[in-house]
């Protein structure tokens, strides 16, 4: 029997949204994307969870970020550590290390944040999550390192959506012959 987890934060204020943010073209950057993937493919969620592709869009976020009540971003974040390293960056965190440079598309999301927190629009819930990139370069697939600790970053994500109120049920699968 799995234990209740009382969530962070009142559920009634508003809804939770996650972004996966990255560039399928450099290699482990795509990475926040590739997790958008399996959450909308493989979970289910009660109650449920706006998935958005943020790919690098920038300051187009800033009206999904600002309709959120709970924000959780998904994304490589380099932080110099070892490679696949799951990082969870709080909201108190994100300005500290959006000050310098965690990935390609980085400096659009830092503006976006400072705005929406400017205009007192940040959504008090505010975390990004991510493993530390083994490489950003020209290149449609993650790198092997990357792809095997995904699991390692859904499991993290999972746990704070049901910290937040959300219970997850993993999707009945079909085996294809």
């Amino acid at each position: 029997m799995k234990a209740a987890v009382a969530p962070m934060s009142d559920p009634s204020v508003g809804s939770t949204t996650v972004i996966g943010l990255g560039s399928p073209l450099m290699a482990d950057d795509g990475l926040g994307l590739v997790a958008l993937g399996v959450l909308r493919e493989h979970w289910a969620f009660d109650p449920p969870v706006e998935f958005v592709d943020g790919g690098t869009w920038g300051m187009n976020l800033l009206p999904l970020i600002e309709s959120a009540g709970r924000l959780l971003l998904m994304d490589a974040i380099d932080i110099g550590a070892e490679p696949g390293r799951c990082i969870v960056l709080e909201r108190d965190q994100l300005p500290k290390f959006l000050s310098t440079k965690i990935s390609p598309h980085q400096v659009d999301l830092q503006d976006v944040l400072s705005l929406a927190e400017f205009r007192g629009t940040l959504p008090k819930d505010t975390v990004a999550i991510g493993l530390q990139p083994a490489r950003v370069e020209l290149s449609a697939d993650l790198s092997p390192h990357i792809q095997r600790r995904i699991p390692v970053l859904i499991a993290r994500v999972l746990e704070r959506l049901e910290a937040w109120g959300h219970s997850a049920q993993e999707r009945a699968t079909t085996q294809h012959a």
